[in-house]
């Protein structure tokens, strides 16, 4: 199938734009020679607590240092369904232009203790290229393929949600994995879990619903998507919200494959989680995973199927109800509710991976 081009203007409510600063990202050029990065391992040892959030992405490095991060504003969400959506376009300024970016993000070398494996334990194939805005994830015009994705009528109770879910992840991944191979790098298949109650065990630690809604952790390639955390009561029957939790978890597991989050994890780690430079590299990172989140939408609109106008709008007026702002007592470091939705809706409305380089723009585009 073919990389789907950009979707059509849509019938958005015409309502304010939030007001949001211009950047400009540029496709780089993918390297001659491919860079292999490290092969890493990887463990939990938590010191970042995150009151409200969606998504926990948790992992740690053989010297056990923390890597949980979570999105904000997703336990807080909003009663009222006003949210401002921008009617003719993103909310950034983009180009085209094909040039080189600047040298990779620096990493910590005290932040790991790994080294290169052997050429006799390295798996065969694509690696993951352990950088951030220099990944080749971000090389050339690429999108998200067409894809027609049908599935089962949403309906708000476990065993329903579940199989709503389970039915989305092939469409996450037909889209996904040609993104990935075009920039040679490796690709596997995320797990689903489902877990019950309000307190969600996984190999990355205990996570709690007033903590997280919904989560990837790293350690085992999961998707956690507990429905207890899914505010089914105050979002109601809009499946495009649901699947927009979905697109951004899975946004995680593509920056998890590409070599992206452990770069990133790395990058936070060594300016230090708590402070302001370490919590600007996890609003760039979360704020990448919604940005991926919007392309999955571009190729699914194009395949048609069950993704058609009023999910999307859903999709679109739901990113603009989260974000930092909506705790205003919590750390900033997933982004205000404007940054959140323009970088979905750049997702969306521009369908290509550099233009969801979140490390290589200027701060106050993730603030």
């Amino acid at each position: 199938m073919p990389v789907a081009p950009p979707p059509r203007a849509m019938p958005i409510p015409v309502l304010p734009p939030p007001t949001v600063p211009a950047w400009h990202p540029q496709p780089m050029f993918r390297p001659r020679k491919q860079r292999t990065g490290l092969i890493v391992t990887v463990s939990l040892v938590s010191v970042l607590v995150v009151t409200v959030g969606l998504i926990v992405v948790l992992s740690a490095t053989a010297k056990k240092h923390s890597s949980s991060v979570a999105d904000s504003g997703y336990n807080d969400y909003p009663t009222t369904s006003a949210s401002p959506v921008p009617t003719t376009s993103t909310a950034f300024s983009t180009t085209t232009t094909t040039t080189t970016t600047s040298s990779a993000t620096a990493t910590s070398s005290s932040s790991r203790a790994s080294t290169p494996t052997s050429s006799s334990s390295r798996p065969s194939g694509p690696q993951p290229v352990h950088q951030t805005k220099n990944n080749p994830l971000f090389g050339g015009e690429n999108g998200t393929n067409t894809s027609t994705c049908n599935l089962p009528r949403w309906k708000s109770d476990p065993e329903s949600a579940k199989a709503f879910f389970t039915a989305t992840l092939p469409c996450l991944e037909a889209e996904w994995k040609p993104v990935l191979a075009r920039a040679n790098l490796p690709y596997f298949s995320p797990k689903l879990a489902f877990p019950t109650g309000t307190t969600w065990n996984s190999p990355c630690g205990t996570t709690k619903g007033s903590e997280a809604a919904a989560f990837y952790c790293s350690a085992d390639n999961t998707l956690y998507l507990p429905y207890e955390g899914l505010h089914t009561k105050e979002i109601g029957a809009h499946p495009g919200s649901y699947l927009a939790v979905m697109a951004h978890e899975f946004g995680h597991h593509v920056q998890a494959v590409s070599g992206v989050m452990d770069a990133s994890f790395d990058d936070e780690y060594a300016a230090g989680a708590d402070t302001a430079a370490g919590l600007e590299i996890n609003r760039r990172f979360e704020l990448q995973a919604e940005c991926f989140g919007g392309m999955w939408f571009a190729g699914a609109w194009n395949g048609k199927g069950s993704i058609d106008d009023n999910i999307v709008n859903e999709m679109l007026k739901d990113g603009y109800t989260r974000g930092d702002d909506n705790n205003p007592n919590g750390p900033r470091d997933h982004g205000t509710r404007a940054h959140y939705g323009a970088w979905q809706q750049q997702g969306y409305t521009k369908n290509r991976t550099f233009q969801c380089n979140t490390y290589n723009v200027p701060s106050d585009a993730v603030s």
